[in-house]
């Protein structure tokens, strides 16, 4: 479950600058509509797959306004994408 929302982390971060970019006019308004639904559907998944994950693994209530707030600033799914990646490895076993 956890690198389910690691991946849905990324795509939900990508799909907010991609609506950014639409909005400064970087991109074509007419992917408005498409690219809003998607961002919109992708952040509400990610906020109920982040209190299940959450409440899973037991992350502090830091960690858990800390991954809330990487879902509304900008590139700050770069951040989050870090802490996923440690919480994945740590809970791995280590074999040799």
């Amino acid at each position: 479950m956890l690198s389910f929302f690691r991946a849905l982390s990324f795509a939900e971060g990508v799909s907010y600058i991609w609506i950014l970019a639409i909005s400064l006019g970087l991109i074509s308004r007419d992917y408005v509509s498409m690219v809003g639904m998607t961002h919109g559907i992708l952040f509400m998944i990610y906020l109920v797959i982040l209190a299940l994950v959450s409440e899973k693994a037991g992350w502090s209530k830091k960690a858990r306004g800390g991954l809330f707030l990487a879902s509304i600033i900008p590139f700050a799914f770069i951040g989050a994408e870090m802490f996923l990646r440690e919480s994945i490895i740590k809970k791995k076993p280590v074999t040799n």
